[in-house]
């Protein structure tokens, strides 16, 4: 019966479906009728299928008419549910089901009106100076837009039984509306509210909406309706709004208006369904996929499909989900409609490079990521002469990388030799490929030290003997660093696993040779040498390097900010790459010791439980001959004692181990404070430097600054000021901790200059 549920109106007449759904409904109907014990499947499957909420509502009205209790005891759950949920985003889902239930007779209108009116109250509540806190507008603002995302569902019953509530209603929708801080630009809030008052001009017709309580209406109009109310929201810290509440869709403009031609509210109402399948299908690539090309919807979508996914994937500042579920999202949807996405994909990606130069920095590097996935499963097809003008674009051109960096995640993904073939057709570009992948051994066999070196790894011996040979032949001579490198590099080429074998084994080498930052800048040099035809192995070893401690995360800021990789800031991802793991390690570490710190500390109270117990069982007693005695058994008690003396040992052994992860996570997170000192200080400098004189006036494009003409200057500053921006977004909450550390006098008028 659950399967039947989960199959009600599955597929939309464009797919190959049929739009009566009345069979469905009914055979539903007649099964659960006989199961009425497992009634919460039913309301499990209305909040994870949020686009089949109006068939929901009308078997739970069919059902309410033999069984009020049944029906009565969903509404309850639902209310229930409403409760725990004003904190959550599932408040806007149980709106949008209390609608569907209301529509067929289970519940009334005035008590949706009721449950409208609070919220409001408290959204307004939230901004009155006096009462409330302004700051916390994120969170009156997702109230109101609840009570407006769920008006497509419920609102032509409410004008039809209650018009003068429904009008108070909105009155006070435009009253808040009125009061919240604006934008310069229009947002979300106001966007919806235009379409809403479009719908209401125009009586509440909402073709995306299915209305399969019509065809039922005859024997839903004699059911019980039952009492539902919302009980006031709580206070909620402002930063804590921002998070909890972010805004539901940032729209991403891809394709013209013509390509998905619907009313404002159906556009609004398709963008919902498609959120909530990639909502609660996260995770389940190849159901989402059935689901978003089964919307109940009368007109076909894939334009608009498009765009909601891209506009998700390219989210700021980071995506609600990985952006590989998206990626893999997309690849279904080709599959499950071969004859009409791809062609909405490929005019998605055209219209994106179109505009590659007016895109987020962030949101370049997520489109190559995701651009040459897409292709590495398309067999790297793709019309690529018709970029092929590219190359004759300055190398720092956003159309030039984007192809450059494409190609070259291309190559990491199959090899050089099938994508020169894919790109036969556009002989141009074949300049634009990396380098062939291979190490650039500088001594082969032509230094007897190197060889030497070799001969010792092969020969297994220890990294002691090594040691004193190193200092013995080679730090004499000096040049220790390059040979030792390369040599150790070298062995360790041929796979990934080979490489880290060698920096397990013979690490303590390294760490020898390159104990402070500046033989640590050396070091990188090396591997950036060996590696200069890859760019991913480059990444990798600096990676696992850092890894292991041989090379410090300030080292590597400091590497990434020299001169040579500062000139590559705007022609690659190299620098960039490498700067990200290194961000993203150093607080993935802490990040894990906080997480280990949670686990031992609950394995202390669970030790700590095992000896109350013990207690509370001794101190238990009864009289017996006269005397108190223990009331439990001598085995319980044997037991209990045996269970308390080896929680005990456990505990010692457990707080012996927190004591030294805290250490390490007060270590951390200077490490991480440290490291957001220097890379804002690092990018400070970098801009400050290459930036010219506010007063300086340019006569043209050409002119020379820094050594750069003014184009280039432009797009350097762009992707340099795009990382900053992107780190910014991303450690935002280590940032704030130690927002003292920046130097408020130098980096705001350098950011408003830039």
């Amino acid at each position: 019966w659950r399967t039947l549920l989960l199959r009600i109106g599955d597929r939309c007449p464009e797919y190959g479906g049929s739009a009566d759904h009345k069979e469905h409904i009914e055979t539903c109907y007649t099964v659960l009728c006989r199961e009425y014990e497992h009634s919460e499947f039913l309301l499990q499957c209305a909040e994870q299928l949020p686009h089949k909420i109006p068939f929901f509502g009308v078997l739970i009205g069919l059902i309410n008419l033999e069984n009020e209790g049944f029906a009565k005891g969903i509404v309850d759950t639902a209310q229930a549910n409403l409760q725990d949920a004003l904190n959550r985003d599932r408040i806007r889902i149980l709106l949008r089901f209390l609608s569907g239930l209301m529509c067929s007779k289970v519940i009334s209108p005035d008590s949706i009106i009721e449950t409208y009116e609070t919220l409001l109250s408290s959204a307004a509540t939230i901004l009155d100076e006096e009462a409330g806190n302004p700051s916390w507008q994120p969170r009156a603002d997702f109230y109101v837009y609840c009570v407006l995302a769920s008006l497509p569902w419920g609102g032509s019953e409410l004008f039809e039984q209650v018009p003068d509530e429904l009008e108070r209603v909105l009155v006070g929708i435009q009253s808040y509306i009125s009061i919240r801080f604006e934008t310069d630009e229009k947002d979300f809030m106001e966007d919806l509210w235009e379409r809403i008052q479009v719908l209401s001009r125009n009586g509440w017709k909402v073709k995306s909406v299915p209305k399969p309580h019509l065809s039922f209406e005859a024997q839903l109009v004699v059911g019980k309706s039952h009492p539902v109310s919302c009980p006031p929201p709580k206070g909620q810290e402002k930063h804590e709004a921002d998070l909890k509440y972010p805004q539901r869709l940032r729209r991403l403009h891809i394709f013209p208006t013509n390509k998905a031609e619907m009313q404002p509210v159906d556009r609004f109402v398709v963008e919902e369904y498609i959120l909530d399948v990639l909502l609660f299908f996260n995770g389940c690539r190849k159901e989402c996929a059935f689901y978003l090309v089964s919307l109940p919807v009368p007109f076909r979508y894939e334009y608009l499909m498009a765009e909601t996914i891209f506009s998700q994937l390219l989210l700021l500042p980071n995506p609600p989900f990985r952006p590989i579920y998206y990626t893999l999202v997309i690849i279904d949807l080709c599959k499950a409609l071969p004859a009409a996405f791809p062609s909405v994909v490929v005019a998605a990606v055209h219209a994106l490079f179109d505009r590659i130069s007016n895109m987020d920095t962030e949101c370049r590097t997520r489109l190559i990521l995701w651009f040459s996935h897409h292709l590495s499963n398309f067999q790297f097809i793709w019309p690529w002469q018709e970029w092929a003008s590219v190359k004759g674009l300055p190398k720092w051109a956003p159309q030039r990388v984007f192809v450059q960096e494409v190609l070259e995640r291309e190559v990491r993904l199959s090899y050089f030799e099938k994508i020169k073939q894919s790109i036969e057709d556009a002989t141009e570009l074949e300049g634009l490929l990396p380098p062939k992948a291979g190490p650039n051994f500088r001594y082969d066999d032509s230094k007897e030290l190197s060889k030497e070196l070799v001969g010792m790894v092969r020969g297994r011996k220890t990294t002691r003997d090594i040691i004193s040979w190193v200092e013995e032949q080679i730090v004499p001579a000096n040049g220790a660093i390059d040979v030792v490198s390369q040599t150790l590099l070298d062995i360790g080429s041929k796979s990934f696993t080979h490489l880290i074998t060698v920096l397990e084994r013979y690490g303590q080498i390294i760490s020898k040779l390159c104990p402070d930052e500046e033989m640590q800048l050396l070091l990188m040099d090396e591997v950036s040498a060996y590696w200069k035809n890859s760019t991913q192995m480059t990444a990798i070893a600096i990676d696992r390097m850092m890894g292991y401690r041989l090379i410090s995360n300030l080292a590597i800021v400091k590497w990434v900010f020299s001169p040579a990789n500062v000139d590559q800031f705007h022609v690659s991802d190299r620098p960039w790459e490498i700067l990200r793991n290194t961000v993203s390690k150093t607080y993935n570490r802490v990040s894990d010791l906080r997480k280990e710190i949670q686990t031992l500390r609950k394995s202390i109270q669970v030790a700590k439980k095992a000896s109350r117990e013990l207690e509370e069982a001794k101190s238990v007693l009864e009289i017996v001959e006269g005397q108190p005695a223990p009331s439990e058994t001598p085995g319980r008690l044997r037991r209990l004692q045996g269970f308390a003396d080896r929680a005990k040992e456990e505990e010692v052994a457990t707080e012996e181990s927190l004591e030294a992860k805290e250490a390490l996570l007060a270590r951390g997170l200077e490490e991480g404070k440290e490291l957001l000192r220097l890379l804002f200080k690092s990018f400070v400098d970098v801009l400050t430097e290459r930036l010219p004189p506010i007063s300086m006036e340019i006569d043209n494009e050409n002119s020379q600054l820094n050594g750069y003409s003014i184009g280039e200057l432009e797009q350097w500053c762009l992707c340099t000021l795009g990382y900053l921006k992107s780190f910014s977004r991303q450690y935002a909450t280590e940032i704030w901790s130690h927002i003292a550390m920046l130097d408020e006098e130098v980096f705001h008028p350098l950011i408003r200059k830039a």
